[in-house]
Order: C-alpha cells, then structure tokens, then sequence
C-alpha cells in the first residue's frame, strides 16, 4: 500500500473515530459515577437529529452543536431519573433508553431524509498542516477533531485533580464513605450521567454536521454499541480511548474503502468486522482478568438509608 493511499486512509480512520471518540468518554464519564448506561446508541441518534435540524433552523454549527449535547444530556436524564430516584434496574432502562431514542430520532427525522445541513469543514493549522504524514493524518480535520483530541487530556485532569472529579470518583467507587464525607451522592451521580450524556451527544452531533452533513435514519450505525465496549477495552482511562476509538475508526474506514475499491468480498461480511472486532477486543480483555479497574459500585443502585 502507497503513500496517496495510506495516509487518505489514516485520516479517514481519524475522522470516523471521532464520533466514537465522544461517546466513549461520555460513557467513562458516568460510568466513573457508578452508573451503567448503555443508552449511548440512542443518545448519540437523538443528538445527531438535534444537532442536524438546529444546523439546518438557524445556520449555525455551532448552535447545532450545542442542541446535539443538549438533546442527548435530556434524554440521560431520564435515566437518572429512573436509577436514581426510582432505583430501576440500570440495565433495563439504558436498552429503553436506546430504544426510546431511536424511535424519536426515525420518528422526527424522516422528513429530514437526505437533506443537507450546514456543518463543520477543513480547518487546516497553520505550520502543523505542513508536517510529513502527521500533517495530512491529524492536522487537515476539522475544529471537533482538534477538540476531540484535547478533550481526553482535560477529562484526565477533571478526574484526578480536581475536587469535583474526585468527589465523582468517589461515588462510583464506595458511595457511603463519599456520604461519609459530607458528599451529596445522588447529585455527583446525576452530573455524572447529565454530563456523560452531554459528550455522547456531542458524539452523534459530528456525524450529522461534519461526518456527513445531511441526516439518514440509522446514521450512528451502531457506534454507540462500540463505545460502550471500548469502556472496558479502556479500562475507564480516557487517554486509552483514543486508541481504541481510532482502532475501530481504522477498521470502519477499511471496510468502506475496500467496498469503494470494488472487492470481491461480500458487503454484509465487510459490514461485519468492526463489530467482529468489538467481541474479539472485550474476549480478550476478560480473559486477561483486567476489570478490576472498573468502578467499585458500577451499576449497584443506591439505596435511601445509605
């Protein structure tokens, strides 16, 4: 494989893992909280159609953006308002959550089937632009690119070092010692999912407004799946997201250009291998015994007199 063709290739695989970039660190996010929510695929639908008919109502990405995070942090409410006032069962109200979502989103948005919304281009940086294959891979994406690969770095920085971060670290790791101390418990668990949910958003909102640029029913195709799995290949640190989000953003972007380059392949078994790929990356994981970084009181609800 040549140089014209590898690095397309590698800055595809940056691009399309971007979308799964967010929504992955969303999921840390509130999993770093104590809560489950394996909502993300219709989080990430419901903010793409936010994001898309904000973008389109009043020309502006940006306002597009904020709806797409908007959107999706509503719909997460609805999760804390199950898990944490009603104590449901964690699981059963993110599979309704993702159901939910994604009814809303083909519901609205058929009428928005193949329309074009304004979006986010190249923004090229000056001088980093020009840099041999760095250049062209990281430094030719556009402004939510840019913003993706800062955010691991400042959610790093949340978590470890600052109050409120650790404050929410501590819920999800031993809520009574965090009550002990003097922490409100539900509340770090609902700025835990609120905010998580916000970032998933975000997630479905660069599909709409800089991956494609005009909305389809489907549009996420599963990525919110991924990122839930990439939580564990993770291990709940940000930093190693980004590999595994580019992982499957590499195969994605494969797939879709040997289907391009005309291979004799079937396109279902194309289709097939980023979600191949997620079953061989969790059987791995747990077979070398490494969840034990997972958050203490992950998916345990709590109760009124703790």
């Amino acid at each position: 494989m040549n140089e014209s063709i590898l690095l397309p290739l590698l800055a595809a695989t940056v691009q399309s893992g971007t979308p799964i970039l967010y929504a992955t660190l969303g999921e840390i996010l509130t999993e770093r909280a104590g809560v489950l929510n394996l909502g993300v695929e219709g989080m990430m639908l419901l903010g793409a159609l936010a994001a898309f008919w904000a973008s389109l109502s009043t020309g502006s990405p940006w306002i597009g953006l904020l709806a797409g995070g908007t959107a999706a942090a509503l719909l997460s409410g609805l999760h804390a308002l199950v898990c944490l006032v009603f104590q449901g069962n964690q699981v059963v109200s993110g599979l309704a959550l993702t159901i939910l979502g994604t009814g809303l989103a083909d519901f609205w948005g058929t009428p928005f089937i193949g329309r074009k919304a304004p979006g986010f281009g190249t923004l090229e940086l000056p001088v980093l632009a020009d840099l041999p294959v760095l250049g062209p891979i990281f430094f030719q994406q556009d402004i939510l690119v840019y913003l993706s690969l800062l955010l691991p770095v400042a959610m790093w920085l949340f978590l470890g070092r600052t109050r409120w971060g650790l404050g929410l670290r501590s819920v999800g790791e031993y809520p009574r010692a965090a009550a002990a101390a003097g922490l409100p418990v539900l509340c770090y668990r609902a700025a835990g999912i609120m905010g998580g949910g916000f970032l998933v958003g975000l997630g479905g909102a660069y599909l709409s407004l800089a991956y494609t640029h005009l909305w389809t029913n489907g549009l996420t195709a599963g990525r919110g799946w991924i990122a839930v799995a990439l939580v564990i290949f993770a291990f709940w640190r940000p930093g190693r997201a980004i590999v595994g989000a580019y992982l499957f953003g590499g195969v994605m972007a494969f797939q879709l250009r040997l289907q391009a380059m005309g291979t004799n392949l079937p396109s279902s078994l194309l289709l097939m291998l980023p979600y191949a790929l997620t079953i061989l990356v969790l059987a791995l994981t747990s077979w070398r015994g490494r969840f034990t970084d997972a958050p203490g009181w992950l998916g345990v609800n709590i109760e009124p007199e703790e």
